[in-house]
């Protein structure tokens, strides 16, 4: 059987069987097609080193994905669902308000460390005015799930007294994604501009021990 050649019937040896292939083809093919997109962008990207890195056929590509620029659409798509999935996984919602602001911070500047990808691809989407993202109603849906996780957040720390009323969680949600995001994706420039190491062990430690205190103190309520 040549490579990306869709199987029939059934597997013996492990049992398995084929009729699982064409997704495990597809992810593969959507995680090979990450990396490119990631590295050179939509416009500098090649299906031809997507189907070498995820070793499926250019057909094979087309025929789950039908272009390129849809190829990109899935890949940022699944790069939003991912993040929020994670998210969901903290179970928060059982966590005091206070501990589960502290894990929401230290989690998404954690992810950021662990998939530059993410924010490259973000980058990248920006790039083309989010006209992708715009088509995908689940990562709408995935996000309006997590604002109202926040939101509980919030309700539950005003009705105990550890955070002060009123703060809207799509304003709150944006500033916890900025200011871990600027940091890193500007990590080379103001390497440059402060002559520090952006990157090194204890200057992370540092910014999100920055970031932890920053947010702790835009909830703390009034003392008014």
């Amino acid at each position: 059987m040549s490579l990306g050649a869709e199987p029939t019937g059934e597997a013996t040896g492990k049992g398995l069987s084929k009729k699982r292939d064409p997704e495990r083809t597809r992810k593969r093919i959507l995680k090979a097609a990450k990396v490119e997109f990631a590295k050179y962008g939509l416009g500098g990207a090649r299906v031809d080193r997507v189907a070498a890195r995820s070793k499926a056929n250019k057909r094979m590509i087309y025929h789950y994905f039908g272009s390129k620029e849809q190829l990109f659409q899935a890949v940022v798509e699944e790069a939003y669902l991912s993040i929020r999935v994670a998210e969901q996984k903290l179970n928060l919602d059982e966590v005091e308000p206070e501990e589960a602001i502290r894990q929401l911070v230290v989690f998404t500047w954690r992810y950021y460390l662990k998939h530059p990808e993410f924010l490259t691809l973000v980058n990248s989407e920006n790039l083309h005015r989010g006209r992708h993202l715009k088509k995908s109603a689940r990562v709408k849906e995935v996000h309006s799930d997590y604002v109202e996780m926040v939101r509980g957040i919030l309700k539950r720390g005003e009705r105990s007294g550890v955070f002060r009323r009123g703060v809207d969680p799509i304003q709150f949600n944006i500033t916890v994604a900025a200011i871990g995001y600027y940091y890193l994706t500007n990590r080379f420039t103001s390497s440059i501009i402060y002559d520090l190491d952006m990157v090194a062990a204890d200057a992370l430690d540092r910014r999100l021990a920055f970031n932890l205190d920053t947010i702790m103190r835009l909830l703390k309520p009034d003392s008014r």
